[in-house]
C-alpha cells in the first residue's frame, strides 16, 4: 500500500525481455536501502525488487502489467516516480493508493500558469472509474486532486514542488498515464451497482 507521495525519481539502466515479461533495471539514490522482494511503487505500478548490484535495482513487470499500464513503453533513460510502501505508522499524506493501475490516460492539454502548472487528462470512463470533482486520483503514482472532471476530461494543478521533483516534468501532450481511482469510490460505485440490480 502507498500515500501518492513521491520519495525519488529512478532513470531505466537496462532492459531485458523474457518471455512475455521484462526485466527493468533501475538508478536510484534509494537503491542502497532496497531489500530483495520489497514492493516498490513504479509510476504507480507495485512492483517486486528481485536483484540489487551497487546504485541499481531490477524488478520484473509481467504482461498483464505492461497492458494496462505506461510501463511497457519505458526506454533505458527514461524515468518514473518511485516509492516504498507506506509506513504503517506513518502519516498519510496523500490517499490509499495500491500499486494496482486501473487504466491509462492521455494528457491532452497542459498549462503554464503563474508558478503552478494545469494538465489536462483524457481517460475512458467506466461505471467503476469515476472522478469527482476535489476527489482524489493517482497519477504516474502520484496522490492529486481532481479539478473539473467533465465527461472523458479531468484536470489537475501541479506545484512548483511536485513539477520538479516527480516525472511530471517529462509529461507532454499526447504522453500516455497510469491511473488508479480512488479505492473508496471504487467500492462505492461496486455496491451502488449491486444495489440496483437487487431492486430491479
Amino acid at each position: 500500500m502507498f500515500t501518492g507521495i513521491i520519495e525519488t525519481i529512478a532513470r531505466v539502466h537496462k532492459i531485458e525481455k523474457e518471455g512475455s515479461n521484462i526485466h527493468f533495471t533501475f538508478e536510484s539514490e534509494l537503491s542502497s536501502e532496497f531489500k530483495i522482494d520489497q514492493s516498490v511503487s513504479h509510476n504507480g505500478v507495485c512492483l517486486t525488487v528481485i536483484a540489487l548490484e551497487g546504485n541499481t535495482y531490477t524488478v520484473t513487470a509481467i504482461e498483464e502489467t505492461l497492458v494496462k499500464s505506461n510501463i511497457g513503453e519505458l526506454k533505458v533513460g527514461d524515468y518514473v516516480n518511485v516509492e516504498r510502501a507506506m509506513v504503517y505508522n506513518g502519516r498519510l499524506d496523500g490517499h490509499i493508493i495500491q500499486g494496482h493501475v486501473d487504466a491509462t490516460g492521455v494528457c491532452h492539454k497542459v498549462e503554464e500558469l503563474d508558478g503552478s502548472w494545469h494538465f489536462t487528462f483524457e481517460y475512458q470512463p467506466t461505471e467503476e472509474h469515476l472522478l469527482v470533482n476535489k476527489g482524489s486520483v493517482c497519477i504516474n503514482g502520484v496522490s492529486l486532486t481532481v479539478v473539473d472532471p467533465i465527461d472523458n476530461l479531468f484536470s489537475v494543478a501541479i506545484i512548483p514542488y511536485t513539477f520538479e521533483n516527480t516525472v511530471f516534468k517529462h509529461i507532454q501532450v499526447g504522453s500516455t498515464i497510469n491511473l488508479e481511482f480512488d479505492i473508496l469510490g471504487k467500492y462505492i460505485a461496486k455496491y451502488a451497482k449491486l444495489y440496483a440490480k437487487v431492486l430491479s
